[in-house]
């Protein structure tokens, strides 16, 4: 294709857009003038046989980007693929070939096996804008799909990045995983899983996401004790080294185009089941799991709030399982509160550490629901009777050999920090939140909690967040510590600090004003 206007530098401009490509032109530009550009049109770079599509933002400043030169964004960049001062053409863009199956969604309509295929290669190749890719998330949000096209957006969310296939490294035996739908803050059950499910023998390539709107999620909290960026050959040969790892998927291109899509989806609070169905899914089947143990947590702040819906989820869950020949145990659990005493992902490390390391001060619900989801991931194996997989997991646990498969794993990926009693302390400034008056714990907020320590810088600051001093259940008299905030900056621990002074996230009543566990497993988790 002749180009429309004259070549420009390439300048790479120092700004962070988040998965979205992004082009910077001076208003003086002469292709801004000859093509009529303006701010958020869709453009098409091109240059060197290279591609990509980007959202266009006009500048009047030369110290961003003189009239010559087009800017790209630290994304845009990276994607071109060609070093600054290359020369590139911009034209107009062309609208994606999926664009007509978004609009129909919009509408209402279902989509086919075929149009949820193109709109998810559109979605990975960069495509869609932050505009576009919104409507495609309230669309599916609001006009819900059915199992079907659940099923269908979860193979084309496979289809479009890369897949592991472990068979000639298991002959025939499982390759587990375990994950948690999420909204619990703390619940780094993964990282004890993994440890002790690998030191029982079984192949467990776990890839975990980071934290978009939670103080940390599981690569934010491996990333305090060891490297997680590992490339998919890398990650290939760690698993085939230690039988597992706890690695962040961003690199390893599992599923791409759920990374683009959770991107818009969290700032938005959207999490439909639909989309939360195809995002584990997908990335289960692309790491090469064969067999996986789903927990999906139900409380009054969790993202399931009641057994109906747990319910109608979980059936959801394994239609498309099913379909897919991925063997799934789905397991409901308690979700009124966090899980250990950590929140953020320093502080959650100690908590994992202890229970690893069997100290008298671990936490005992997420030693306890840990040994529960370990031993039902154990019961994968053929070899192990029903019910005997909580005892093995245990064993494993109380032996130090999930210790010691820990140790192993943090070493093949490569250890930042001593795995037992040589973690930092907490961030240095910190506050206090005392109980009012004398009454029983009788409500946690998860997301109030998960909100103040986001606020202290958790889990960017990764000493940063908050420690737990009492849970459901407990008593407590008047000016008793409920919890602490750590922060490592003045103006976050502001910032928590009138979260916390509005409104604490605890609840003090009496015993009848516990709320009910619907899994039927106690007080506590």
């Amino acid at each position: 294709m002749k180009p429309a206007a004259p070549a420009l530098r390439i300048r790479r401009v120092g700004i962070d857009t988040w998965r979205e490509n992004v082009a910077f032109l001076h208003r003086n530009c002469p292709v801004v003038r000859a093509a009529g550009f303006q701010a958020m049109a869709k453009v098409t770079v091109r240059t060197d046989g290279r591609t990509i599509a980007a959202v266009l933002n006009v500048v009047d400043d030369d110290c961003i980007v003189g009239p010559l030169e087009l800017g790209l964004s630290e994304e845009a960049f990276d994607r071109l693929g060609v070093a600054a001062g290359s020369d590139a053409f911009v034209e107009h863009a062309e609208p994606p070939a999926s664009i007509s199956a978004l609009h129909r969604k919009i509408a209402g309509e279902r989509l086919s096996r075929e149009d949820l295929a193109a709109i998810i290669r559109d979605v990975a190749g960069a495509r869609y804008s932050k505009i576009e890719l919104a409507a495609l998330v309230v669309a599916t949000n609001q006009f819900e799909l059915d199992r079907d096209e659940v099923l269908h957006l979860t193979e084309a969310m496979v289809a479009v990045g890369q897949r592991i296939d472990w068979r000639h490294d298991v002959l025939g035996a499982p390759v587990v995983d375990k994950h948690c739908i999420g909204g619990i803050p703390g619940n780094r059950t993964s990282m004890l899983v993994v440890p002790i499910v690998t030191a029982h023998g079984m192949l467990c390539p776990k890839t975990s996401s980071r934290a978009i709107t939670s103080p940390a999620g599981t690569a934010d909290t491996m990333e305090v004790l060891a490297e997680v960026e590992l490339p998919l050959p890398r990650l290939q040969e760690i698993v085939r080294q230690t039988r597992g790892c706890l690695a962040w998927g961003g690199t390893a291109d599992l599923s791409p185009a759920d990374d683009i899509l959770i991107a818009v989806e969290r700032p938005l609070a959207i999490d439909s089941s639909g989309q939360m169905v195809a995002s584990i899914l997908s990335k289960k089947i692309a790491a090469g799991s064969t067999h996986l143990v789903l927990d999906i947590p139900i409380g009054p702040s969790a993202k399931v709030r009641s057994m109906p819906d747990a319910q109608r989820l979980k059936r959801l869950f394994e239609y498309v399982a099913r379909r897919l020949s991925l063997h799934l145990d789905v397991v409901i659990t308690d979700g009124r509160q966090p899980i250990g005493r950590g929140i953020g992902p320093l502080l959650e490390a100690h908590d994992v550490m202890q229970v690893l390391t069997n100290h008298p001060d671990a936490p005992q619900d997420l030693r306890q629901k840990s040994l529960h989801l370990a031993g039902r991931v154990i019961e994968f194996d053929p070899a192990v009777r029903g019910g005997d997989g909580w005892r093995i997991a245990r064993d494993i646990l109380d032996s130090g050999r999930a210790l010691a498969q820990m140790n192993a794993i943090i070493d093949a990926q490569g250890r930042r920090s001593a795995p037992a009693g040589g973690l930092a302390d907490p961030a240095p400034l910190s506050f206090e939140i005392a109980a009012p008056e004398d009454g029983l714990v009788v409500g946690i907020d998860n997301l109030r909690l998960a909100r103040i320590a986001r606020l202290a810088g958790a889990p960017q600051v990764k000493d940063a967040g908050v420690w737990l001093a009492r849970k459901l259940g407990e008593p407590v008299r008047a000016g008793a510590l409920l919890y602490r905030v750590h922060a490592r900056h003045e103006a976050d621990l502001g910032f928590a600090r009138r979260l916390a002074l509005q409104d604490s996230g605890y609840r003090l009543g009496v015993a009848a004003d516990l709320p009910p566990d619907c899994t039927g497993n106690g007080v506590a988790p």
